[in-house]
Formats: C-alpha cells, structure tokens, sequence
C-alpha cells in the first residue's frame, strides 16, 4: 500500500514481540505516522528496508545473531537507500552511541522513554535532522574526543568559523541553542553548518558529531 502525501513511514526491528507490539501501537495512533513492516532480527530489518524503504527505521542496538550495528552498517552499504535509522536500547552505553554515530545512525531514544519523545525522535529524523542528546553526547565526546584523533577529509578546508559551528554541533545543541550560546542569529548558524557540511560531505549532523570526534574538533 502507498503512502499518503505527506505521511511518514516507519518500520520496527526488534526481536521482543511486545515492544513492536507497543511500537505499533503508539506510532499508528499518531496522525501523519504509519507503521509498514515489522522485523524480528537484523537480516529481516534489512530486507524490509531494501522492500519497502520506510522514511525512519526504528532499529533495536540489541538482538541476537546480527547485531542492530551490524544491520545499520549493512542498511548503509546498500546503494540508493535513503531510509533514516533511529537506534532503540535499553542503555544508553557510550560504545554503542559512538558505533552507532559511526554506522549512520540519525538518533537514539531509550526503549523507557515517554511516548511523545519516541514520536518526536521519528518526526525529528523523518525532516533529516539529527536526533542527539545533549547529555549523551557529551559522555561521548569526553569518552572518545581527542582520542587518536586524525583529520577528517575535508576538515582542512573549513573555516575557523565552520569548525567553531561543528564543535557546537557536537556538543548535541540546536542552531536556535548555538545562537543563543553565542549571541548570533540562528541563520547564521544555520549557514555555517550547512556549509560545514556540505565540505565534510556530511549526511546529516550527526555525522558532523562523529567528524568532530575523529578530528578532535570539540569544545573544552
């Protein structure tokens, strides 16, 4: 069945009956969201993506024989998919936030989470914007920053400013939240990170977050 105009799909990966279950439940009970396939594993999360090609895929980090990591890196190997993954899990342990980050995951959001957040995360991701949370991501930035950092290709070419703009992207804030950080307008920051991105060749911000890391581009 196709979708509406305007509607957004979503498809759910998790090996616990129950959660899709409740997923389903409270996503299709949200006007302009609708559930199109479910997945018990990583391989079927992969077959549903390369079938259907749902807006946002809610991908569970924790299931057994291939990984929600593995399944994110394979999603992101397949030639002309665009599907948005927002990664599911119980806790939110900083290695399996950076491999995510790395893999191409677009946001996290803890199974405990209120259901209006879990609807947010989807409409968020959905419009390609980068879901991350700020305290989150600082755990990762002072758990891998400055690490064994290497320059990024394209790092080279940014501006003092367009770094300046990826080192607050990394801190997990807004533009409206940058601007505000730093007395500027948010369409200056907007212009700044866009271009930023458009350098690195970054999909969305929170790719920018794993350049920052990786280049050592981030805020004391």
């Amino acid at each position: 069945m196709s979708s509406a105009p305007g509607e957004i799909t979503i498809a759910i990966a998790d090996d616990q009956a129950v959660v899709r279950m409740g997923l389903r439940a409270l996503i299709d009970s949200e006007p302009g969201l609708r559930v199109v396939g479910e997945a018990a594993d990583g391989g079927a999360a992969l077959d549903l993506v390369r079938r259907l090609s749902p807006d946002v895929l809610l991908l569970d980090i924790q299931m057994p024989g291939k990984d929600g990591i593995q399944t994110l890196r394979d999603i992101a190997a397949e030639a002309g998919v665009s599907t948005r993954v927002v990664m599911l899990t119980t806790f939110a342990l900083d290695e399996y936030v950076f491999a995510a980050l790395q893999a191409g995951a677009s946001g996290f959001v803890l199974k405990d989470s209120p259901p209006d957040e879990l609807v947010n995360a989807v409409r968020v991701v959905a419009a390609g914007e980068a879901l991350l949370s700020p305290s989150i991501t600082r755990r990762v930035i002072d758990r891998f920053g400055g690490h064994g950092a290497a320059p990024v290709d394209g790092v080279g070419t940014l501006t003092p400013r367009e770094r300046e703009m990826v080192a607050w992207v990394a801190t997990g804030r807004s533009n409206e939240e940058i601007a505000r950080e730093l007395v500027i307008s948010p369409d200056t920051v907007r212009t700044h990170v866009s271009r930023a991105m458009l350098k690195l060749h970054a999909r969305d911000r929170a790719q920018l977050v794993v350049f920052a890391i990786r280049s050592g581009l981030v805020l004391p």
